[in-house]
């Protein structure tokens, strides 16, 4: 290996969101009998996911594989109404650990509905923050600006978009451009959909790609933020890799490399980037930038129904 610094992207890693459902899911297991159930993955990380597992949590993709009456925690994705509706009628126990940023854009979309407009959603086809925010109300679905093209909507005089949360804010801003031009009527929410975290780490990626010559993203491959900033380093030029953790990393990447940049998704542990940071300096002494974390001085509260299950 050539490498002679890393560079590490600040902000990286948990965001509050995903602070929050994790912190739910630990609580969740110290003060309530087991099993807990986990309706699909509370975020998106493996490694988040297996520690849970091997805490006693239950993931599942399909509510029926609950039973009738057990504790059921939802993920920080959010869920749809009919997903709500099944819980209830199997009496299930609910945690809710939907992300607050999340739960915004279901209520935008209520509201919005509920005023008259035709909604258009920009996001990943089958991604469950999708699925969740289009079971609230009719929408169209775009996740680029080729969908833009064959797109008819119900009424394109009273018309609003609204995002998934963890997008590329440059093939979004270049969505919009292009439902701008088709649907000359169309409005931009009030508040911006695309969270703080996705914004801030694919700024910081923004801010050292022009520093390094190979990116590394730590992340799991169905984590969306994760994809965008690899996305984002890949569009501005530089060779960039999406892995789970060092084991991942291959030597033939590093071949000439001075300098290497560092990031992770917004569901990754920073355990997994000092991992990461000690295989790449393990031999040699290589300088690092950017070791300390900044604080986004962001948190959400718990959920009521979490105290309310343990004190019924």
């Amino acid at each position: 290996m050539t490498i002679k610094k890393i560079v590490l992207a600040n902000p990286r890693g948990f965001c509050a969101g995903v602070d929050r459902a994790i912190e739910i899911v630990e609580k969740a297991l110290e003060i309530l009998p087991a099993p807990i159930y986990v309706f699909h993955e509370i975020v998106h990380n493996r490694h988040v996911v297996n520690r849970l597992s091997r805490n006693g949590t239950i993931f599942v993709n399909d509510l029926n594989e609950v039973p009738d009456g057990s504790i059921c925690i939802y993920s920080a994705h959010g869920v749809s109404p009919e997903i709500r509706n099944l819980a209830q009628a199997k009496q299930l126990k609910v945690i809710d650990a939907t992300c607050p940023l999340v739960t915004k854009v279901h209520l935008e979309a209520i509201r919005f509905t509920k005023e008259g407009y035709s909604l258009i959603l920009i996001g990943h086809p089958g991604h469950e923050e999708v699925d969740g925010t289009m079971g609230e109300a009719p929408m169209k679905l775009v996740s680029s600006v080729e969908d833009v093209k064959t797109l008819e909507v119900s009424n394109p005089e009273k018309l609003i978009y609204l995002t998934q949360t963890t997008l590329s804010l440059d093939d979004t801003n270049q969505i919009v451009e292009a439902l701008k031009v088709r649907f000359p009527h169309l409005e931009t929410p009030p508040k911006e959909d695309i969270c703080y975290a996705t914004q801030n780490r694919q700024n910081s990626v923004k801010e050292i790609a022009g520093q390094v010559d190979l990116m590394l993203v730590v992340g799991s491959s169905n984590s969306s933020n994760s994809q965008r900033l690899k996305e984002a380093a890949q569009g501005l030029g530089v060779p960039s890799y999406l892995i789970n953790d060092e084991k991942e990393i291959d030597k033939n990447w590093l071949e000439n490399i001075n300098v290497v940049g560092v990031t992770a998704g917004a569901s990754a542990p920073e355990e997994i980037v000092q991992r990461v940071v000690d295989h790449l300096r393990s031999e040699k002494d290589i300088e690092v930038e950017g070791l300390e974390l900044e604080d986004e001085n962001i948190q959400f509260v718990l959920p009521r129904e979490l105290i309310q299950l343990k004190n019924p």
